[in-house]
C-alpha cells in the first residue's frame, strides 16, 4: 500500500445494499490496494440519504474511457503517478478542457510529492483539494468526501435552477405566441413538465382562473394534464377541487409534500390558480421554479386577456363601421360580418397563418367603407346605374382606401388595402387601378371573392338574392377572369363551410 498509512481508528464495516440513488465517485490509481482500501473506508458512508458507487481506473486512459461515457460522476480521486509522472496531471487538464466538465471536483492524491509540488499544483491545474497518501485517514478521508460532495451538490443545484430559469424564459416566450385561450393552455401542459426536467407522465397539472370576489367553486378550469383542451370542473380529483377552493379562500399559494398550488391574483380582480403534483417529493428548488413559473403564466393569461379584449374591441369597431355604411345603402348589417368569417376561412384554406387570417377577418368589414361619400341617389338607386353614376359609385374604392391609408394600426392598413383593392380583377379589368393577377394583394383577391358571394346571394334595392346553383355558376365562370382561380376551386370544394357561415348570420 506504498505509504497510505490509516490510523488505529475504528472502521465501519462494509455493506452490499445501496440506495436507488447513489452519489458516483471515481478512483484513479495504478496501485490495486489503493482502490481496495478507499472502497473498504468508505464502504458505510453515506451523504443526505444517498451511499457511494465506486468506478475504478488503474491508468490515466482508462478513467479517460470511464469519463466518456459517465456523466455523472462526483468526486475524482486521482492518483498524480502513475503510466508517467504527471499522467494524473494531464488527466485533470483533459477533464477540464477537452470534456469541459467543471462540476465533478477533482483530488489529486499522491504518494510521492516531489514529483508534482503542492503549491504549483495547485495554482497551476483546476483541482478542488490536494492530499499527501499518507495524510489520509479513515476520518480525514470521509471529511474530504463530505466537503467535495457538498460542493458538487451546490454546484449541481445551481445547474439546476439555471436550467430551469433557461426553460422559463422559452416557455414564457411561447405563452406571448398564443392568440387564444386555447392555445394558451395547452402551452401550459406541454411545458410545465419541461420546466421540471420531469416526463408528463411523472406530475399531474391544471390551471385555473376566477375572480377574487366570485364563489370558490367558480373557478374556470383552463387546462389539466390528460383532459381536453376545455376540459370540465368537474374532470378534476375532488381533492385538486378543494385545493384550488382552499388556495381561492386564503388568497395565498399552497404547498404540500408533493404538492402545489400556486395563487396569483392581479390588478383587475381575477386570480390564476396553478396546481402541480409530482410522484414523488418536490424540494426546495422545484417550489422556487414552480413560483416563477407560475407567475409567468399568470401575467401571460392577463396579458392574452387584455389582447382579447383589445381584439374583441377591434373587431366590433370594424363591424360597427361596417354596419353603418351597408345600414345607409338600405343592406343587411350581417353581410359584413358573412364576409369577415368567409374571408378568415378563405385565407386559411388558402394556407395564411392564423394571425394573418385573424387580420383579414378584423380587417375585410371595411371593404366599403369608402361608399359613405357616395350620394344617396346613387347609392341607393332602384335601378340600373348611368355611366357618370357608375363612375361615381367606382370612387368609394379609392375613397376607402384615403380613409384608412394614415393609420398605423395592422388592422385598419390592411383594410385599406381591401378597400382599395376588393374591386380589382384577375384579368386586370377591375378598378380603380386596373391590377392583374398577383399584383393584387392577397387580402383584396380574398375579400373580392367573399364579397360577391355574399352579395350575389342576398337581397339589394337593386336585385333579389340569386340561388345558391346560380351563384356557382357565376363564379366558376369568373374564375381566372374576376377571381383567382386557386381560390374559387377552394371555395367550391369546401362550399359546405361557407353554407354554414351563412346559415349561421341570417339576413
Amino acid at each position: 500500500m506504498s505509504g497510505f498509512l490509516f490510523s488505529d481508528e475504528v472502521l465501519e464495516s462494509p455493506t452490499n445494499k445501496m440506495a436507488e440513488t447513489y452519489w458516483d465517485i471515481l478512483v484513479v490509481d495504478d496501485e490495486e490496494d489503493i482502490h481496495q482500501v478507499t472502497k473498504l473506508v468508505l464502504s458505510g458512508f453515506k451523504f443526505e440519504n444517498k451511499a457511494l458507487r465506486f468506478h475504478h481506473a488503474y491508468s490515466a486512459q482508462e478513467a479517460k474511457a470511464i469519463l466518456d461515457t459517465e456523466q455523472n460522476i462526483s468526486v475524482g480521486l486521482i492518483d498524480v503517478v502513475m503510466e508517467s509522472n504527471h499522467a494524473g496531471l494531464d488527466l485533470v487538464r483533459y477533464i477540464r478542457d477537452d470534456l469541459a466538465n467543471f462540476d465533478i471536483r477533482l483530488v489529486l492524491r499522491t504518494g510521492q510529492p516531489g514529483e508534482a509540488p503542492e503549491e504549483s499544483v495547485i495554482r497551476d491545474y483546476d483541482i478542488n483539494d490536494y492530499k499527501n497518501k499518507t495524510e489520509l485517514t479513515a476520518v480525514k478521508l470521509k471529511t474530504l468526501l463530505y466537503s467535495a460532495l457538498r460542493a458538487h451538490r451546490d454546484i449541481q443545484t445551481i445547474e439546476k435552477h439555471k436550467m430551469g430559469l433557461e426553460r422559463i424564459i422559452d416557455a414564457s416566450s411561447n405563452f406571448l405566441k398564443c392568440s387564444n385561450i386555447q392555445d394558451f393552455a395547452s402551452t401550459i401542459l406541454s411545458h410545465v413538465s419541461a420546466v421540471m426536467g420531469l416526463s408528463d407522465s411523472e406530475i399531474y397539472c391544471a390551471a385555473a382562473v376566477n375572480h377574487q370576489a366570485n364563489e370558490p367553486t367558480k373557478f374556470k378550469l383552463l387546462a389539466a394534464s390528460g383532459a381536453g383542451v376545455e376540459p370540465s370542473n368537474v374532470t378534476l380529483p375532488e381533492n385538486v377541487q378543494n385545493l384550488f377552493i382552499e388556495t381561492h379562500n386564503k388568497k395565498a399559494s399552497l404547498k404540500t409534500r408533493n404538492e402545489y398550488i400556486g395563487y396569483f391574483p392581479s390588478r383587475e380582480g381575477s386570480e390564476t390558480m396553478i396546481y402541480v403534483s409530482k410522484d414523488s417529493e418536490l424540494h426546495s428548488m422545484d417550489f422556487q421554479l414552480l413560483e416563477f413559473f407560475a407567475n409567468n403564466i399568470a401575467l401571460a393569461y392577463d396579458n392574452l386577456k387584455l389582447r382579447e379584449t383589445v381584439k374583441d374591441s377591434q373587431k366590433e369597431l370594424s363591424y360597427i363601421l361596417g354596419e353603418a355604411v351597408e345600414k345607409r345603402s338600405k343592406e343587411t348589417g350581417s353581410h359584413v360580418k358573412r364576409v369577415a368569417h368567409y374571408s378568415m376561412l378563405l385565407a386559411q384554406l388558402y394556407g395564411l397563418s392564423h394571425y394573418q387570417a385573424e387580420i383579414i377577418k378584423l380587417a375585410s368589414p371595411l371593404h366599403d367603407i369608402g361608399k359613405i361619400s357616395i350620394p344617396d341617389q346613387i347609392l341607393n338607386k332602384p335601378g340600373k346605374l348611368t355611366d357618370e353614376e357608375w363612375i361615381i359609385m367606382q370612387t368609394h374604392a379609392q375613397q376607402g382606401f384615403e380613409i384608412l391609408k394614415n393609420s398605423t394600426n395592422e388592422i385598419l392598413q390592411c383594410g385599406a388595402l381591401i378597400a382599395h383593392q376588393h374591386h380589382e380583377k384577375w384579368d386586370g379589368s377591375g378598378y380603380p387601378r386596373g391590377l392583374k393577377g398577383e399584383q393584387i394583394n392577397i387580402v383584396g383577391r380574398i375579400t373580392a371573392l367573399a364579397d360577391v358571394f355574399d352579395a350575389l346571394g342576398s337581397e339589394r334595392c337593386y336585385k333579389p338574392a340569386w340561388p345558391l346553383d346560380k351563384v356557382i355558376d357565376l363564379l366558376n365562370t369568373q374564375s381566372g377572369k374576376q377571381f383567382e382561380p386557386k381560390l374559387v376551386d377552394l371555395f367550391l370544394k369546401n362550399l359546405e363551410q361557407f353554407i354554414e357561415i351563412r346559415d349561421r348570420y341570417p339576413d
